[in-house]
């Protein structure tokens, strides 16, 4: 605990932000992290505040709750309340919009939906209803993923499927450089996930574009640190990765998770919401645990859907081109209470966190 307290150490975490602003950089500097817990604490701590006008931290696409397209929670909502089944997935999933409804709007017309804290929770509902068909909604990023591919290794019961929603970062990362003009100078990029795929797949940031790549954790002096080999690296026009958390990050990464992932699941392209079509950014079932396959169990089908409500700016807040606040509807329309879009839903929401801690407007 008490190295704990050093990372939050305010004294530090000033120091470090001093030595930011003494470093001559010219112009502009923009740097996007892809990870919620990341915006949490720099919000929450304040951090933007300690920076000069000319360093702006932009949140990307970091939520795994918010990028899970509207058909996806279609086809959750399909199967709890047209299938029947017990529909189990994470709080932050419960108030996700779909097209026409979310999973709290579904059970509030008479689906079985049940907050769980992990898949062996959902697990265990099928253990204690073997009369009944329970689905855990699978979502997040490489942190999770590894969770849900144990169980089904493991061998749950036959009562019980996934509906696969997993997304991996690095190519949405990649996806954000390929546009025709890069608006950021260098990444952030999340400490679990790399805990989990090791640095290697960030190599890729900084030898193929140019970009300056910090690997870092989730304390205040953590997200500063990161920051300062930023800004120094664009300060020297260098592009070099950087793993600022070595106390939980390796090369290689977790081989066990890796190799559970490796077993269960096969890459794929995937849709993401508020973006689009990425390559190679999804995960499937391989044939060999296609039995536990929702959508082929249930031979799931939904209409048309839609991501986005008409005013909703979460796609530009997801990328990092607009801030919540330049959002028309934040705070007025659009609030945790009456969301128009999932980055006001989640506590990972980049929208969600900027109404609960506020986040200074950016001066361009």
């Amino acid at each position: 605990m008490e190295a704990l307290a050093r990372y939050r150490d305010r004294e530090l975490v000033e120091r470090v932000a001093r030595s930011i602003r003494e470093v001559g950089v010219e112009g502009k500097v923009r740097i996007m992290h892809v990870c919620g817990t990341h915006e949490q604490v720099i919000s929450h701590y304040g951090l933007r505040s300690l920076l000069p006008d000319n360093v702006e931290v932009i949140a990307g696409p970091g939520c795994p709750v918010c990028v899970v397209p509207a058909r996806e929670v279609d086809e959750a909502v399909e199967l709890a309340l047209r299938r029947r089944v017990i529909l189990a997935t994470f709080g932050d999933m419960y108030r996700v919009p779909g097209s026409r409804m979310s999973l709290a709007e579904a059970k509030a017309h008479g689906a079985d939906v049940r907050v769980v804290y992990s898949v062996r929770d959902a697990v265990k509902i099928a253990e204690e209803n073997p009369s009944r068909q329970v689905v855990f909604f699978a979502i997040g990023f490489e942190t999770t993923a590894p969770t849900t591919a144990s169980e089904l290794v493991a061998g749950p019961p036959r009562n019980f499927s996934v509906l696969v929603s997993h997304r991996l970062i690095p190519p949405v990362m990649e996806l954000l450089l390929g546009v025709a003009e890069t608006y950021f100078d260098g990444f952030i990029c999340p400490g679990h996930v790399a805990t989990i795929i090791g640095t290697r797949p960030f190599k890729l940031f900084p030898e193929a574009y140019r970009m300056p790549t910090v690997i870092a954790g989730f304390e205040p002096l953590d997200i500063m640190v990161a920051v300062k080999h930023v800004v120094d690296q664009v300060a020297k026009g260098e592009a070099r990765l950087v793993n600022e958390y070595r106390r939980s990050v390796r090369d290689e990464g977790n081989p066990k998770a890796l190799k559970l992932m490796e077993e269960v699941f096969e890459v794929c392209d995937g849709h993401w919401r508020g973006i689009g079509r990425v390559p190679h950014s999804a995960l499937r079932l391989k044939d060999s645990f296609r039995e536990y396959d929702a959508r082929e169990r249930f031979k799931v089908e939904v209409g048309p859907s839609r991501d986005l409500r008409p005013g909703c700016s979460c796609h530009l807040v997801l990328t990092g081109r607009l801030n919540p606040t330049e959002c028309p509807l934040f705070a007025k329309a659009c609030t945790p209470r009456t969301p128009h879009g999932p980055c006001m839903v989640s506590s990972e929401g980049t929208c969600n966190i900027w109404f609960r801690h506020g986040g200074r407007p950016v001066i361009r």
